[in-house]
């Protein structure tokens, strides 16, 4: 008998978690806080009620294994939220493993610690998960928005000292992950799914531009060599020349700028910029990354500051699965008939970590209006409850094959 999820009980179980950390109608609940470790140990009894085995990890990863025999799928997402942000973002895949577990499929439910990235280091809990996350990586991170040490923050965490998880892919026959769309594609073409067919990629950058710190009054505009100027027409050549070598879907964002030392009188000494770009082919990329140092070059001959391009960090696009996928595109043509389509995903998301060592894929819902990380996020709950069905009966179909 094909597998049915009680999909009135995965709803309740969404808006009982969301209750923790409740801002306006979403959730702030940032990796580690009070809110964080609560939701922690709320999803650890939910876990036990259906029989599954929950560990938490000394870096945050909660996963609750399935007592039986296999193969086993790996299903989940994270449970921390941005700031002040929406409350399906990461939630929805969690609460949807449980969904798929308590329907009796073979499955490991897990929450993975930080995919926001609230800590520089990025993807803490699924990088950590497959061993790419060094002793020395957790030295060195640092909290992105008030500089809290990793190691301090595991600390007020009960964290300290704890042993990591490190995943056996043998177990596995892949990993799935439901999410939120967070843009507007599905919406806009009337759509209730979409089959990810990839991950991109975030290739992230600092940028120092170095001037001369001076007298906004005294100092003739002939004279000047301003940071802040400097940064300005940069950021407005990249985004002249990026679409002449972008891919289709490819974006680019300037995520930070800051001046030193940022007073109303006194031209900037130094320009501080963070920036990204992300997309699904690695030729492309490899596209942008060589126009972004063209600029940069071109910024150093043209202006009378100097400028530094530094590489934050290069990840590798993940393509999803094909069986998995293949599972996925026969459920939803079943439960959607024509309102489903293929997709890339825009944003980047644990599975593309999982996909390094398993075979993995996703699937989205519509994003109402494409809000995300922002307390409006939101999705029609009929198109919750038949993203998970049609997660599900994929699960299902891809376990038998």
């Amino acid at each position: 008998m094909p597998v049915v999820v009680d999909t009135a009980r995965f709803l309740a179980d969404l808006h009982e978690l969301r209750q923790i950390g409740t801002y306006k109608t979403g959730v702030h609940r940032p990796t580690y806080s009070k809110e964080d470790m609560d939701s922690r140990r709320w999803l650890m009894t939910k876990m036990a009620e259906i029989g599954l085995e929950p560990e938490m990890d000394g870096i945050g990863n909660v996963i609750g294994r399935h007592p039986g025999p296999g193969p086993h799928l790996l299903v989940g997402s994270h449970i921390e939220t941005q700031n002040q942000a929406g409350w399906l973002d990461g939630a929805l895949g969690v609460v949807a493993a449980l969904a798929l577990a308590r329907s009796g499929l073979p499955v490991d439910v897990a929450a993975y610690v930080d995919e926001e990235g609230h800590f520089d280091v990025g993807f803490l809990g699924s990088r950590s998960l497959i061993g790419d996350l060094t002793e020395a990586d957790l030295d060195k991170a640092r909290n992105r928005t008030d500089g809290t040490p990793l190691r301090q923050a595991l600390r007020a965490a009960g964290l300290s000292g704890e042993p990591r998880f490190r995943l056996d892919p043998t177990r596995y026959k892949g990993a799935y992950e439901l999410h939120i769309e967070q843009g507007t594609q599905l919406e806009r073409e009337g759509l209730r799914a979409g089959v990810v067919t990839g991950i991109v990629a975030i290739w992230q950058f600092a940028i120092r531009i170095v001037g001369q710190q001076d007298h906004a009054g005294g100092t003739t505009m002939a004279e000047r060599k301003d940071a802040g100027l400097a940064a300005v027409r940069l950021l407005a050549a990249i985004d002249r020349e990026f679409p002449k070598v972008c891919g289709r879907r490819s974006t680019w964002t300037t995520g930070r700028i800051t001046l030193s030392p940022g007073a109303p009188s006194i031209i900037p000494g130094e320009a501080n910029i963070l920036f990204q770009f992300r997309d699904v082919e690695m030729a492309v990329l490899e596209r942008m990354e060589e126009c972004l140092v063209r600029l940069v070059q071109e910024s150093n001959r043209n202006e009378r500051t100097e400028a530094f391009l530094e590489v934050i960090d290069k990840a590798i696009p993940a393509v999803c699965d094909p069986a998995m996928m293949t599972a996925l595109e026969a459920a939803a043509r079943e439960h959607a008939p024509d309102a489903w389509q293929f997709m890339p995903s825009g944003a980047g998301h644990d599975s593309q970590n999982l996909a390094r060592i398993m075979p993995a894929a996703m699937l989205f819902t519509p994003s109402i209006g494409g809000i995300s990380h922002h307390w409006a996020e939101d999705t029609k709950e009929e198109d919750l409850a038949l993203c998970c069905q049609i997660l599900a009966t994929a699960a299902e179909r891809f376990l038998a094959g």
